[in-house]
């Protein structure tokens, strides 16, 4: 399978994949005895581990769940031959091998562990650390891999830390710890053991509260980080990040050691270990940041639980920050994955900014003053870096007069000879505009007196390397933004509207050879915010972007599509152009004038051919804008669309049935509220199969979980529009629904019961909350009128109730949820006359609605909400 014939080399994977498919034992069972055969050459060994562990795992969740089947379906003597031959390889000769097969033990930890499959395994681990030397002529390697082992082993395990038994942890940590002893002669021994110790960090929770034991560990990672090997100083730092992360409480006694050992890293040592030196202090920051944040949403008081560890460290911290700013590559603008110790310092800077507020501006700004104006090009982008990094976190206030003082310069800096001194300077403007600039503010630095120059300056820019007008993009895409509020018919980008126009699509058209393929993605995206945030007074101007994207859209149909990177370049167009005229289309229909819809509908038949020529190239970015795209012109059309749809409806067919691409599923799904919303009772006709196609991605393991909330919305959509056609759904509809929120009580229950909180599970279960909640508030609304079938809703109605009462009880519920859960009980009551005593049952509701009625957007729907129960209950 590695011989440079290729018909030898295919004929051999061919016969491994007729193995595989035909007796996976036999094969698993091969590739181990391949792996742990001394005898063998290394590349086939190295082959064979790298095949048995993709045998083990893969990235796409359905394939990983199949393979893990497969595994757990075989015998345990057929499973613990393997796993022994594995255990023994770990003291091969080769150490290489013994590192392949610490790897593939990991990967069957990852699988046996978690259902109590491999018991003896960390014991079985410990005893090779413990092993009598003289009796194994490899120990060394035999340490080291059993090390990286027992690191594998708990990076499979991070989501099941609680598969590891407290004793087994105990004895992990103590074997790691004894490994990263600066008495360990093997460099690589140490550096693994501090390896293993990075990967351990979240199982040391109980270690960590005791004191004696914390002090050892964070003992053993400081002399860690004077290793005179960096590979160990850099995994020693990880440490530090990992523990900063997980057990920031804890990190207060030992900070004087780890400001001397990090800023000493900073200064002196080789780039890798420095940037994990200042990653330390990113991740203090971090953590602090989100203290003081969740402080202000709960109580609006100073957080209790916060050190003020970059407060206190600030004044000596930041000084050593500020010297890695003149530490930039000269080239950093050609690589584009560029990451040096500048980068890294004005990264941390920003944080620090944000953790203290108006308190850095005295350690950073007198930097500034001192450094813009020098001749070494390093010092003034430095400066200017330092200013930019700055802007979030101080108050407005603060700010403004420094700005103020510092914008002429800036716009002046754009002239710099040196090109990356301009491009900081962009990215500052860029962020001034971002952070100071907006209608509603009382220290809004862009004013009718500023802007002709700010304007004018970025303008002349965008002709400059393309590196350069992505910046200025930035600050275009930034300067509009801030106009996004403007009251009235004409706001003070409107005389600059054409001109800005122009330069971002004459940037957008830069041949691809010109380095230019992110500033096109750049471009259209600043165009598209100019468009938005545009007023009334340039809408006959962003008419007339709709013939012009047409017509790029249709050169893009005609482009020679021979090689997969022809077909990239075709579908990255094709899908910023669609978003322009999502944009155009969106803006147009939102303005007040008829003249402007007369013109956009004049448009619709040329867009509508052009969409359907778009999905038809089965692009997924490609057709989700398209999509986008669709929906907009739905909205703006309204019940006119109906012509377009027997040519449409495939499309959407075709997108409901996508579950590879899934965000083109959501999007086609979202596509259907807007048909529902704009055509009313007229998509009754296409209602069966939707409906159909809606209640299998229900019902579908392999369709991304993301999807189904919307979906569940969706059927109150369709509910809305057709109001008492719906009743032939009506039963599937009540049933998903019925699941789904019993799998969000489960999920609710789960999170309470683990005692912690999986942020992506609780974000997961208010979009799926909210699902639930809009579609019953569809159906009630949709059949309010159509009495004789609410009788198939009173048998729900108590489980409903029950449901929000579950709900209500969840703390970490969102906004959204409590404002649909108010609209779901007073549709209910407006639409139930007999639902009073299921009310009665569950006076939950009195005190929650009492709670909405204080919350000011909320106030008016809640007393009506309170109104209509009240009257069902009297």
């Amino acid at each position: 399978a590695q011989s440079a014939d290729a018909a030898l080399r295919g004929q051999s994977e061919q016969h491994l994949q007729q193995l595989r498919d035909h007796d996976h034992y036999q094969f698993v069972s091969s590739l181990t005895s391949e792996l742990c055969d001394d005898s063998k050459p290394i590349d086939t060994r190295r082959l064979a581990g790298l095949i048995l562990k993709n045998e083990l795992d893969a990235k796409d969740e359905a394939r990983k769940n199949a393979l893990v089947q497969k595994w757990v379906e075989l015998s345990p003597e057929q499973r613990g031959n393997m796993k022994e031959r594995l255990l023994c390889a770990l003291g091969a000769q080769v150490t290489e091998v013994g590192k392949v097969a610490a790897q593939v033990i990991a990967k069957i930890a990852g699988i046996e562990i978690p259902r109590r499959l491999w018991p003896d395994l960390v014991q079985k681990l410990l005893q090779n650390m413990s092993a009598d030397q003289s009796q194994h002529v490899h120990f060394g390697s035999l340490k080291l891999c059993t090390l990286e082992t027992l690191g594998y082993v708990c990076e499979e395990l991070t989501d099941n830390v609680a598969s590891l038994e407290q004793a087994e942890v105990n004895s992990i940590l103590t074997a790691v710890v004894q490994g990263m002893q600066k008495e360990e002669p093997n460099p690589d021994v140490r550096h693994a053991a501090t390896c293993a110790l990075l990967n351990a960090v979240e199982f040391a929770s109980v270690n960590f509260e005791n004191e004696s034991e914390q002090k050892y560990i964070m003992q053993m990672i400081f002399e860690c980080t004077q290793s005179p090997d960096s590979r160990t100083r850099k995994a020693a730092f990880e440490c530090v990040v990992a523990i900063a992360g997980a057990y920031y409480p804890k990190l207060l006694p030992y900070m004087n050691d780890l400001y001397m050992i990090s800023c000493k890293a900073i200064r002196s040592d080789e780039e890798a270990v420095a940037l994990q030196s200042i990653e330390v202090w990113c991740t203090i920051a971090e953590e602090e940041i989100a203290i003081l944040d969740e402080a202000d949403d709960e109580t609006g008081d100073s957080a209790s639980g916060c050190h003020n560890i970059i407060k206190g460290a600030a004044p000596h911290l930041v000084p050593v920050l500020l010297e890695t700013l003149t530490r930039q590559e000269e080239d950093q603008l050609q690589d584009e994955g560029s990451w040096d110790v500048a980068m890294a310092g004005a990264t941390c800077l920003g944080l620090v900014a944000n953790t203290l507020g108006d308190d850095v501006v005295p350690l950073v700004w007198p930097y500034v003053q001192e450094n813009i104006g020098k001749p070494d090009w390093r010092f003034r982008e430095a400066a200017t870096m330092a200013f930019g990094a700055i802007l979030e976190g101080p108050a407005g206030a603060t700010l403004a007069p420094l700005v103020n003082m510092a914008l002429q310069f800036l716009l002046n800096a754009m002239n710099d000879t040196n090109l990356n001194v301009k491009d900081t300077t962009a990215w500052t403007i860029g962020r001034i505009c971002a952070e100071l600039h907006g209608p509603d503010l009382d220290y809004s630095v862009v004013n009718p007196q500023n802007l002709p120059s700010i304007v004018g300056v970025m303008l002349q820019n965008m002709n400059s390397e393309p590196v350069i007008a992505e910046k200025v993009c930035y600050v275009l895409h930034n300067l509009s933004t801030g106009y996004e509020d403007f009251e009235g018919d004409s706001s003070p980008l409107s005389a600059y509207f054409q001109p800005t126009v122009q330069a971002l699509l004459e940037a957008a058209n830069k041949p691809a050879s010109a380095g230019s393929a992110k500033l096109r993605y750049h471009a259209y995206e600043a165009l598209n915010e100019v468009i938005r945030c545009s007023t009334k007074d340039t809408a006959a101007m962003v008419v007339q972007m709709i013939p012009l994207m047409i017509g790029k859209l249709q050169e893009t149909l005609q482009m020679s599509v021979q090689t997969p990177e022809e077909r990239e370049k075709q579908n990255e167009l094709q899908g910023l152009l669609c978003s322009v005229l999502q944009v155009v289309i969106q803006k147009l229909s939102s303005i007040d004038s008829d003249a402007t819809k007369v013109s956009l509908v004049a448009f619709s038949d040329q867009l509508m051919t052009l969409f359907l020529q778009v999905f038809a190239c089965r692009s997924a970015t490609v057709h989700e804008e398209a999509l986008l795209a669709v929906g907009a012109l739905v909205n703006a059309m309204g019940e006119d669309f109906i012509k377009y749809m027997d040519a449409l409806i495939p499309y959407i067919e075709t997108g409901l049935q996508n579950f590879a691409e899934y965000q083109v599923c959501t999007e086609t799904v979202e596509v259907v509220g807007d048909l529902c919303r704009g055509l009313g009772p007229a998509i009754a006709p296409y209602c069966d199969k939707i409906m159909a196609l809606l209640l299998n991605d229900l019902q579908a393991p392999a369709l991304h979980r993301s999807v189904k909330p919307s979906i569940l919305s969706c059927f109150g959509d369709i509910a809305l529009a057709i109001e008492g056609t719906f009743e032939k759904y009506l039963p599937y509809a009540l049933s998903m629904l019925q699941s789904a929120a019993v799998l969000s009580v489960q999920t609710q229950q789960q999170q309470t019961a683990s005692g912690e909180l999986d942020e992506d599970m609780v974000d997961y279960n208010n979009a799926l909350r909210n699902g639930i909640l809009e579609a019953y508030s569809g159906l009630f609304q949709g059949f309010k009128n159509s009495r004789q079938h609410l009788a198939a809703f009173h048998e729900h109605a108590r489980g409903i109730i029950a449901f929000i009462e579950k709900v209500c009880e969840d703390p970490e519920r969102d906004s959204a949820v409590t404002k649909n859960v108010v609209w779901v009980l007073g549709d209910l009551a407006d639409s139930l006359e007999s639902c009073g005593p299921f009310f009665s049952e569950k006076p939950f509701y009195q005190n929650f609605l009492m709670e909405c009625k204080n919350n000011q957007t909320l106030a008016e729907t809640a007393q009506w909400a309170m109104e209509r129960i009240s009257m069902r209950i009297r």
